[in-house]
């Protein structure tokens, strides 16, 4: 059996990935394939557990980091690596382009750090294809603020934290290779669902 293929969806909080996670997943369904749908950090009872902590509780900037990584070495060792093993294709919310976003751009962890966490828990592992949902920090915070209540410590940072760390993720972006696909997110729903879908079906056919 072909290995599975992995997408991830990535962009500050109020980017819109939602939506449009919905529209890859029932469009890779209707091509046959089963789907496993996750997100980052969470995906596994314990990762779940991790998130609660990473998400609300104030704790050392590295410390914050190993645990990104912790739940992130549980989530591909229960689900997304046996997963693709069985040929499935498994749409993931956030992975470690994420915590390079996040912890190295917005809150200043080292890169070298980062890039030794990274080699040492997915060493041959990347997406196959990451949408990144580009968007200026000041609509994704309205779109936060009309949306819901109840939110987390990062969805409460102060803009420069997010317009650092929407440079990172454009600068890893340039970086991947082709990997990362940059969509605007400022343009209405079905305009960026259309233009998923396009990016979907040209590369991975």
């Amino acid at each position: 059996m072909s290995r599975g293929r992995f997408i991830t969806f990535e962009g500050i909080d109020g980017a819109g990935k939602s939506t449009q996670i919905a529209a890859v997943v029932e469009r890779v369904r209707q091509r046959g394939h089963e789907v496993v749908q996750s997100r980052e950090p969470g995906g596994t009872p314990l990762s779940e557990k991790l998130r609660e902590l990473v998400l609300h509780e104030t704790m050392n900037l590295e410390t914050e980091a190993l645990l990104m990584f912790a739940a992130r070495r549980e989530h591909l060792a229960v689900v997304i690596e046996p997963a693709l093993a069985r040929g499935a294709w498994v749409v993931c919310d956030r992975f470690t382009d994420a915590t390079y976003a996040y912890q190295v751009g917005g809150r200043g962890l080292s890169d070298e750090k980062f890039r030794t966490l990274e080699s040492w828990v997915h060493p041959q592992l990347q997406p196959d294809l990451t949408f990144l949902f580009d968007v200026d920090p000041a609509v994704a915070a309205q779109r936060i603020a009309q949306g819901r209540s109840d939110t987390d410590r990062f969805e409460r940072e102060q803009r420069d934290f997010f317009e650092r760390v929407r440079a990172a993720y454009l600068r890893r972006a340039e970086e991947s290779g082709g990997r990362i696909a940059v969509i605007d997110a400022a343009r209405a729903l079905d305009v960026v669902t259309a233009d998923v879908l396009d990016v979907l079906g040209s590369r991975l056919s």
